[in-house]
């Protein structure tokens, strides 16, 4: 294993005057979302359904303009992106804003970027809308996050020259989970769209059933060492995986502390810690593919999951406005992104262990 710890991608004069829509930006991750946006020298555009709280979060960003919009209005959503450069849409649920914000990312012309962790409304991304982006040649990245991004960059990496791999395994050494109120909104709505059911990607396809979940230890890397981990505990990463690397049975689990946090109806919202408004929470993701007895292994650690997820959506849309893409249509960061690249240009907000071929 190589560390990569050098970044590649910081503020660039590319970005100097671009402009940068960003749906939900007083939410919890869409405030990190803007402060990266301003940190490498984009102008964001702040848009939203509350115009009070868009008000509240431009008093804090010098300059800013506010576009509120809803969902359910696709005029006032024109006007919300007139003008942009592109779009990060940080509202959940996002079973519900995904498709009208992409609507008008296709309308006005611009790549659309997203930080849906949710399985469904991933899944629907790309069935409703690869088609008529890939004839319109827009560029779509959903689940551009922590949760679907991050494991889909680290699986890629970690396959390396392999073209196919028997499984792929993420998983979620959390510290704990402190959800915020969309975590738990979004939570909510995938459980109703699927019946309460569990989810699990299998022979080549997502399977909902009424299985228990089970406990097992992990082997996390060092320091962190073996753990206890809920597996099955089915993320975002099921979606994006499999959207472009053939494996036929991807798994997540989640360190069993976070596992009980997020089901728990009292656990509070995250809480700053640091002048940034990051948590004290920290996180190590162990990536791991395997074909045959041979295994490949990626890892990431940093510090609370919802700060690191705008390095990650940010990193992204720079790289699309500035031509540093492998496709267009609808398309995860593994297959549209250079994996390994991407993974060390996220430096100093994450560290990655990648593989040395």
């Amino acid at each position: 294993m190589t560390s990569a710890s050098a970044a590649s991608g910081s503020a660039s004069a590319s970005a100097t005057g671009r402009t940068v829509a960003v749906y939900g930006a007083y939410g919890h991750t869409g405030r990190f979302v803007v402060a990266e946006l301003m940190e490498r020298g984009y102008v964001p555009l702040l848009s939203g359904r509350d115009a009070d709280k868009l008000r509240a979060l431009a008093a804090t960003v010098p300059g800013a303009e506010i576009r509120p919009a809803s969902v359910e209005d696709p005029s006032a959503l024109d006007r919300a992106l007139a003008g942009a450069d592109a779009v990060i849409n940080c509202a959940g649920p996002f079973a519900l804003t995904a498709a009208p914000v992409i609507e008008a990312a296709l309308r006005a012309g611009i790549p659309y970027v997203d930080v849906a962790a949710e399985i469904e409304a991933n899944a629907d991304t790309f069935a409703h809308f690869t088609d008529r982006a890939r004839e319109a040649a827009a560029v779509i990245v959903p689940a551009m996050a922590f949760y679907g991004g991050l494991g889909d960059l680290l699986a890629t990496a970690a396959m390396g020259d392999w073209t196919t791999a028997d499984e792929a395994t993420i998983a979620y050494g959390l510290s704990g989970w402190h959800p915020t109120e969309g975590t738990r909104a979004a939570g909510t709505v995938s459980r109703d769209r699927r019946a309460g059911r569990r989810v699990r990607y299998t022979d080549g396809r997502l399977e909902y059933h009424d299985g228990e979940s089970s406990v097992l230890k992990w082997p996390f890397p060092d320091p962190m060492g073996t753990r206890e981990v809920v597996g099955e505990f089915t993320m975002a990463d099921v979606v994006t995986i499999p959207s472009h690397l053939a494996v036929p049975e991807v798994r997540t689990h989640m360190a069993t502390e976070a596992a009980r946090d997020l089901a728990a109806p009292d656990t509070p919202a995250p809480a700053a810690a640091d002048e940034a408004g990051r948590s004290d929470q920290t996180f190590l993701v162990d990536a791991v593919v395997r074909s045959g007895s041979a295994e490949r292994r990626a890892t990431a650690s940093g510090r609370d999951i919802y700060a690191v997820t705008a390095p990650l959506a940010v990193e992204a849309a720079d790289r699309i406005l500035t031509g540093r893409t492998r496709a267009t249509g609808v398309a995860s960061a593994g297959e549209i992104f250079d994996a390994p690249d991407f993974l060390r240009a996220l430096a100093p907000h994450i560290c990655v262990e990648l593989p040395r071929f």
